[in-house]
């Protein structure tokens, strides 16, 4: 089996996403009862403070499974690095608020979400609603 060294395309844990019918309900156990301040907030998803990580938690209301999101350099690329070692590509690579992400499988069936911080962090204003980025976004490749 030959090794091969490169850097490792999965930088870090980017958020834990948890389904949850109603935002407010949501917030009102993880955020009020349990503690986890507030990063940013939209219409219908919420990010939560970890201690000690920089892993959120997010809350959502759109997809009832839970997902690991785990934070690229680009999404593009890798997409093209997880086929090329043997993955598959499940959903190509989109925009999504922060940058791009790509949904690939490995080939027992586990299902990663890989995005990348191509167009820079959510901008908040004082209560946590997102009201844009703090970098100027770009398009992605699709």
């Amino acid at each position: 089996m030959k090794t091969s060294y490169r850097i490792p395309l999965m930088r870090r844990v980017d958020c834990i996403r948890l389904y949850v019918p109603n935002l407010d309900a949501g917030l009102a156990f993880y955020r009020d009862r349990l503690g986890h301040e507030l990063i940013w907030r939209t219409e219908r998803a919420a990010g939560l403070r970890m201690l000690d990580t920089d892993t959120e938690i997010v809350l959502q209301s759109d997809d009832e499974k839970q997902e690991i999101d785990f934070m690229v350099e680009s999404a593009d690329v890798a997409a093209g690095q997880f086929e090329q070692a043997g993955g598959k590509i499940v959903v190509p690579v989109f925009d999504i608020q922060i940058g791009c992400c790509v949904v690939v499988e490995a080939p027992w069936g586990n299902q990663l979400v890989l995005p990348d911080m191509s167009t820079g962090l959510l901008a908040t204003d004082a209560d946590g609603n997102v009201v844009g980025n703090v970098w100027v976004p770009s398009l992605c490749r699709v």
